[in-house]
């Protein structure tokens, strides 16, 4: 149970039919695991399981008794376009941008810090030379710095963030 003033981290399961949602959710700091089966009930177990909330397109997974009952919380995504995907996640459970860049974009795990002279043989010597904070997947180890990718993103959560 969450202590007093502190947030209950939400997590999701996102279905492959909203698939570039799941990296907008990593974006913005939020588990968002991508499920790329055809088994809706294996999509559900995980849900249950992990405590996940359900995004998907599909309307019969709507229909199944544990959602309709409230057990399972699912979001029916209405539009096509991923930033209105996001922007009907974001509203309906009145989440914010509260880690951004903190989640690995191709696995879902939590990045690490590292040193600079950790990421030397890891990144471009141009990358090395200008960059100073880097941060690493634990499990994919994939290095991540705030170069042209980073700050692109970072505009498109600031325009997004402004549009509430």
């Amino acid at each position: 149970m969450a202590g007093m003033g502190q947030a209950v981290e939400i997590k999701f399961i996102v279905d492959h039919n909203v698939g570039k949602l799941a990296k907008w959710l990593r974006i913005m700091g939020y588990d968002a695991v991508l499920f790329t089966g055809e088994d809706d009930g294996k999509m559900v177990k995980t849900a249950l399981a992990q405590n996940r909330v359900i995004l998907t397109k599909d309307t019969q997974i709507m229909r199944r008794r544990v959602i309709t009952s409230g057990r399972l919380k699912a979001i029916l995504i209405e539009n096509s376009d991923h930033k209105a995907q996001l922007r009907q996640v974001v509203d309906v459970l009145k989440l914010d941008c509260f880690r951004p860049f903190s989640i690995c974009l191709e696995c879902n795990e939590v990045l690490v810090e590292k040193d600079k002279d950790e990421v030397r043989d890891l990144v471009p010597p141009y990358v090395f030379k200008t960059r100073s904070k880097f941060m690493e997947c634990r499990s994919c180890h994939r290095i991540y710095w705030q170069g042209t990718h980073w700050e692109a993103m970072s505009r498109e959560l600031e325009m997004f963030a402004a549009q509430k």
